[in-house]
């Protein structure tokens, strides 16, 4: 790896911080977006009021997450072929999608709240397998995500490697799965 990459996607603050206090704040910020989503989606009524718009966001939310993974593939083939800055740049293009989609969902469920399947048959206990795999995904790769960045941030690219082999493939699943679920969900609405 050469010395002017590392110089070029380190960023100071991130190298000068401990690694246990990056740890601590990223599992602090992960716990927080989690207690909020589950709130948002089990504990808030959806609004009186909806905006047409609004039941364009699940199409959106699709759109991100196949954006997400196209992004995620092109990273994993430039890693492969050792163009570490373009593997930077289409982490951090996947990272945005992955972010407006996080943003689309959240407006979603703050206006229609918890949307059950209508689902019967074969089709019910493979969308729920689908669904819980993901959610419990989606819980874990946040952290992930956000400690793969640190540490190749901080420069800190052999614990970066490491975290990234559990990050990359838990990200695809959860970008990919979000799509089927919507699919199936289209499929019986």
């Amino acid at each position: 790896m050469s010395t002017n990459f590392e110089q070029e996607v380190t960023i100071d603050a991130f190298k000068n911080l401990k690694v246990a206090r990056a740890v601590v704040a990223i599992m602090i910020a992960s716990g927080l977006v989690l207690i909020f989503l589950f709130w948002l989606l089990y504990f808030r009524e959806g609004a009186e009021i909806i905006p047409e718009w609004v039941y364009m966001l699940p199409t959106v939310n699709a759109i991100f997450n196949s954006i997400a993974t196209a992004f995620l593939i092109l990273a994993f083939i430039q890693i492969k072929k050792r163009d570490f800055v373009k593997h930077m740049r289409y982490n951090l293009a996947a990272f945005i999608a992955s972010a407006f989609f996080l943003i689309s969902y959240v407006l979603y469920h703050n206006f229609i709240g918890h949307t059950p399947f209508p689902g019967e048959g074969l089709i019910r206990p493979i969308y729920f397998f689908i669904l819980i795999s993901h959610i419990i995904l989606s819980v874990v790769v946040v952290p992930l995500i956000l400690s793969s960045f640190f540490f190749a941030f901080a420069g800190k690219f052999d614990i970066h490697r490491r975290v990234s082999k559990f990050t990359f493939p838990i990200w695809i699943y959860v970008s990919i799965t979000g799509v089927v679920i919507y699919f199936i969900l289209n499929a019986f609405v």
